[in-house]
């Protein structure tokens, strides 16, 4: 029955053109969920109007990143809780790992597609009271990329775009973390020689 809910109210708000897909991606990351409705509706829109594209990649990501970093303050806030009964070396384990890798770590499965849950990791990064600025930066970074790539396709392939997406998602999301990884690996391997240069 929430299932059929969560629908009813999607497919209601998506009536509203760019403000639903706002909506619809900010319910997405926080109550609901409607996994890949806002990106095949971002895909859509995008392809009728292909000069409002950036925006309607712009509206997803706002809502989706107002979202999140509400669910985010929500754990943070109520993280003592989630932390009872844990032994403060694992505790202390998990959030020395964050901390070496939060922000790649949150970008990572931001763009990674369902089935893989996102709103863990959001908790996660809440309760281990991950940097706030950095939270968000990394799910602005993640989710733009998504965002964009998809209005992108709705721009430049029209209709077909919306089969191409649910054909090639996982695809593409893996070649997307493969270079975001890449890079991050490249990145760390240059300052550590800079740092035992200097």
């Amino acid at each position: 029955m929430l299932k059929s809910l969560t629908a009813r109210l999607a497919q209601a708000l998506a009536l509203y053109g760019g403000w639903g897909l706002l909506g619809i991606s900010f319910l997405d990351a926080t109550i609901l969920s409607v996994p890949l409705f806002n990106d095949l509706l971002l895909i859509h829109l995008a392809a009728q109007s292909p000069g409002r594209a950036p925006v309607y990649a712009l509206g997803s990501t706002v809502g989706s990143v107002a979202g999140y970093c509400l669910v985010y303050a929500l754990a943070r806030g109520g993280g003592d809780l989630f932390r009872r009964g844990r032994p403060p070396e694992a505790t202390g384990r998990t959030r020395r790992w964050l901390q070496r890798n939060d922000f790649m770590a949150i970008v990572v499965t931001s763009l990674l597609p369902p089935p893989v849950p996102f709103k863990p990791f959001v908790i996660g990064a809440g309760v281990l009271r991950m940097n706030a600025v950095r939270f968000g930066l990394a799910v602005l970074v993640g989710r733009g990329l998504r965002f964009l790539a998809d209005a992108w396709l709705g721009a430049r392939y029209g209709a077909q775009a919306e089969a191409y997406f649910k054909e090639h998602l996982g695809r593409a999301s893996l070649v997307a973390v493969a270079l975001l990884l890449a890079v991050t690996v490249i990145y760390r391997a240059f300052s550590r020689r800079t740092r035992d240069a200097g």
